[in-house]
């Protein structure tokens, strides 16, 4: 993802890299966010882990049909209240590992925009097949 150029392009023009939280279930579960190892092989310096949260556990977007998925992710994310100056008049680029239905970088995206961030672009490692 780093050599890209379209991504290097993005890191250039970009304040803060904020990877897609999982819940404290999942992260339980795994031991690790690869949304976050991936943001921070992107650019460890801008990487900041604590700003967006996941509220509430919900199923994996993989196995649900497209029109449960794109209601899934539904009022599950949040702004870091300790955290709005991170946000605040950025230009973020949100991490995730795989874009199913891109319902989960649209609720970050729409979380991040709502506590004032100026810009919000997307890198994804994989894109999954349409149903």
């Amino acid at each position: 993802m780093a050599a890209d150029p379209q991504i290097q392009q993005l890191l250039a023009q970009t304040d803060c890299v904020i990877p897609v939280p999982l819940s404290a279930g999942r992260l339980r579960e795994r031991g690790f966010n690869q949304s976050a190892l991936l943001a921070r092989q992107l650019s460890f310096e801008l990487v900041n882990e604590k700003v967006l949260w996941r509220l509430r556990h919900t199923p994996p977007q993989s196995g649900l049909d497209r029109s449960t998925r794109l209601n899934n992710l539904l009022h599950s994310m949040a702004v870091n209240p300790l955290m709005q100056n991170a946000v605040r008049h950025r230009r973020i680029l949100l991490v995730d590992d795989v874009l199913t239905t891109g319902s989960t970088l649209n609720v970050c995206t729409q979380t991040l925009l709502s506590a004032g961030a100026k810009q919000v672009s997307c890198a994804v490692l994989a894109r999954a097949e349409p149903d």
